[in-house]
């Protein structure tokens, strides 16, 4: 099926805003970049902000899902599939086009909490909580929500240190303290 107009933009913007920025990729750039006019642009999103929600929930839905998939994928078990994700982090670090986390970005350059795009950053986050506490649980951790904040904090500066090339292999040494945290964890009391 052919993408229509709309999905054509919000592809071709959420590309332009992940490797250029937020503020730094204005509507003039958006319409050279897209191939899109204004008058268009306006049709589908009566604002850039609508345009950025858009595309950050484009992202969400496709990280997540392509995320979730890889860790099932390396990892049969739930405890094995918190791991995993440390492993497909490294897959994604290796991508050309990799540029860290569009939604840091976009809580850096939006930093107001109330404000609607800081908001959908955090949506994702939390997203991304339930479902590696949900694995914890399912693994058999005493604290699952101590697990997954942990593990996920663990995540978050393992992405910051890979696009700041920091390291030769932070998705190596994260899953390393990983397997520590999730081995603590899911020792039996005693």
């Amino acid at each position: 099926m052919r993408p229509t107009k709309r999905e054509e933009l919000l592809d071709k913007a959420l590309a332009a805003f992940y490797r250029e920025g937020f503020h730094a990729c204005g509507m003039d750039r958006l319409v050279a970049v897209t191939g899109i006019s204004k008058t268009s642009m306006y049709k589908h999103f009566r604002t850039k902000d609508d345009l950025i929600l858009g595309t950050l929930r484009l992202r969400d839905e496709r990280f997540r899902n392509w995320l979730f998939r890889r860790m099932a994928a390396l990892a049969p078990t739930p405890a094995g599939q918190l791991v995993a994700l440390f492993d497909a982090l490294a897959e994604w670090f290796r991508q050309p086009d990799f540029r860290g986390c569009m939604f840091i970005k976009a809580a850096g350059e939006f930093q107001d909490p109330a404000h609607p795009i800081h908001v959908q950053a955090a949506e994702h986050k939390r997203l991304l909580f339930h479902h590696v506490r949900d694995l914890a649980a399912r693994a058999g951790a005493a604290d699952p929500d101590a697990l997954a904040r942990r593990l996920l904090l663990l995540k978050e500066g393992a992405i910051v240190t890979a696009q700041m090339g920091h390291a030769a292999d932070p998705a190596a040494d994260a899953r390393a303290v990983a397997e520590t945290l999730v081995a603590r964890a899911l020792a039996p009391a005693g």
